[in-house]
């Protein structure tokens, strides 16, 4: 079995959760699965770099940008494969470049066209547990792109298409997918499994658990994803056919 799992900034925002994340990681492991783990920058670091570089030069290329932003998920997915060996078990951390998701050349909301090698599949193969650097990609023209807003999740559901994993999982900082946000209103619903279309007409509406393009892509693979809270492990909704 092959699961792919994606971790948001929240979910890896200090040690002590990147080591809950591990462990549920590796739990995964030790039943025998495959496990990609894509992962977000910590808590802020995306905003830090972002004001970093407009106070260098607020007209800055958004080539540079993309160069800047990446470096978040670059050291969270370093942090999570240390993490993973402390427990035990071999892992490998791979830049987007590294594992092949290419991109088109629109920086700063880019579009994930491709994987084009083999690298990812290569690294289970001797036993590893792969994390991938969310949000980013590569360009025709080698250059490094970012996929903009909700990217970390189009990467996991990319990945997921293109390697036909069996499950996707999203872990955020809510346990599912709800009519309203529960942050908000204490009375919100939880859906327990949702088809595809509704998904993306509340993501129309305003719910941000899930990026539009992520959905779009599962829906046209028919890859189901769970999005479930990385602090319970508790189940979460299935959006799926």
């Amino acid at each position: 079995m092959l699961i792919v799992q994606k971790y948001g900034g929240t979910s890896l925002a200090n040690a002590a959760r990147i080591h809950s994340a591990a462990r549920r990681v590796t739990g995964l492991a030790q039943q025998g699965a495959h496990v990609i783990v894509v992962v977000s920058a910590q808590g802020d670091t995306t905003d830090e770099l972002i004001t970093k570089a407009e106070f260098v030069n607020l007209r800055g290329s958004a080539r540079e940008m993309d160069m800047c932003l990446c470096v978040g998920e670059q050291l969270s997915a370093a942090l999570m494969a240390m993490a993973i060996g402390a427990l035990g078990f071999p892992a490998v951390s791979l830049t987007g470049w590294q594992a092949g998701l290419q991109t088109d050349s629109v920086h700063g909301n880019a579009r994930i066209t491709g994987l084009g090698n083999d690298r990812i599949r290569k690294e289970l193969d001797k036993g590893n547990i792969v994390v991938v650097t969310g949000f980013q990609g590569i360009n025709q023209n080698n250059d490094i792109t970012t996929l903009g807003r909700g990217g970390s999740d189009t990467t996991a559901v990319a990945l997921a298409a293109f390697l036909q994993a069996d499950l996707c999982q999203i872990f955020t900082d809510v346990d599912g997918v709800y009519d309203r946000d529960p942050r908000v209103y204490p009375g919100a619903t939880r859906f327990g499994r949702l088809p595809y279309d509704k998904m993306l007409r509340l993501i129309e509406g305003g719910a941000q658990v899930l990026h539009d393009r992520s959905v779009e892509m599962a829906r046209d693979h028919q890859i189901p994803i769970e999005v479930l809270s990385s602090f319970t492990g508790a189940p979460g909704t299935i959006v799926g056919p």
